[in-house]
């Protein structure tokens, strides 16, 4: 078991000693991420403009959304898709899944050490322009912030199990570029990242509801600020639950029909 994960710990630790070493996209992504995140708050600022609420959404609560909203976004950053799409195009993927170590647990594990270097790279600056120029945003409670983050582990693994299923449609369709750009846009539209679904029509959002987008970030973002009901909660994480388990079902039984598929064709 330790040999096992030994090698998934040094893909981890390599992915962060390289992500350390592209410090110009670093700053482009705290620029981008910071324009974002203050024209956002600017817009909510601008639209409860003499009014203290609006459908019981207090304009503090907005602020706070926005600022967090930004740092999830930098946390559910993935690349599974570029390298599954990557090594399909150059013709290696039959040769990686060859290899002593599950080829997809790799690239879960370089996007995990990705991420535990944007959140010394890109969070904490985001958190500090944030609090700077927006105001610090504090959690509803110590209670929902335990909860928040409960939410946000399952968040993560919904989001990069559908980056993982989207990537292995390079199998088919060897160009994935433009629709990764499509989906990720889509994705930010749909999930409450932008706006809350709050403010959107009652047969929209139910919709929303059973889709697992919203489960991305309108959900943990509920739970931070504090914006749920006992039974709306419990609704929410059951159904966060029910959509994880759902797509690691489907990506492991898709894993093992694309290394059959291999075996049979021969790369």
């Amino acid at each position: 078991m330790k040999d096992r994960l030994g090698k998934y710990i040094f893909v981890y630790r390599n992915q962060i000693l390289k992500s350390f070493t592209y410090k110009f996209k670093v700053y482009g992504n705290i620029l981008t991420q910071t324009i974002i995140m203050i024209a956002s708050a600017f817009f909510w600022k601008a639209l409860y403009r003499g009014t203290d609420s609006v459908m019981g959404v207090s304009v503090e609560t907005m602020l706070t959304y926005t600022v967090v909203s930004s740092m999830i976004s930098i946390l559910l950053m993935t690349n599974v898709e570029r390298r599954i799409q990557n090594s399909v195009r150059k013709g290696t993927i039959a040769v990686d899944m060859m290899r002593p170590m599950n080829v997809f647990r790799g690239y879960l594990a370089e996007d995990l050490g990705n991420m535990t270097a944007l959140i010394f790279q890109n969070l904490i600056p985001i958190l500090i322009i944030g609090t700077i120029f927006i105001g610090f945003p504090a959690p509803a409670s110590v209670g929902d912030f335990f909860l928040f983050l409960a939410s946000l582990i399952l968040a993560y693994i919904i989001n990069w199990v559908m980056a993982a299923l989207f990537g292995m449609l390079a199998f088919s369709i060897v160009e994935l570029d433009a629709l990764i750009q499509v989906k990720k846009h889509l994705i930010r539209l749909l999930s409450g990242s932008i706006i809350p679904i709050w403010f959107m029509p009652l047969w929209f959002k139910n919709i929303l509801e059973c889709l697992p987008f919203v489960y991305l970030y309108q959900m943990p973002l509920n739970i931070y600020v504090g914006q749920y009901t006992t039974e709306s909660l419990i609704k929410g994480l059951s159904i966060q639950m029910a959509w994880a388990v759902a797509l690691l079902l489907i990506y492991a039984w898709r894993q093992k029909s694309i290394g059959k598929k291999l075996m049979v064709q021969g790369g």
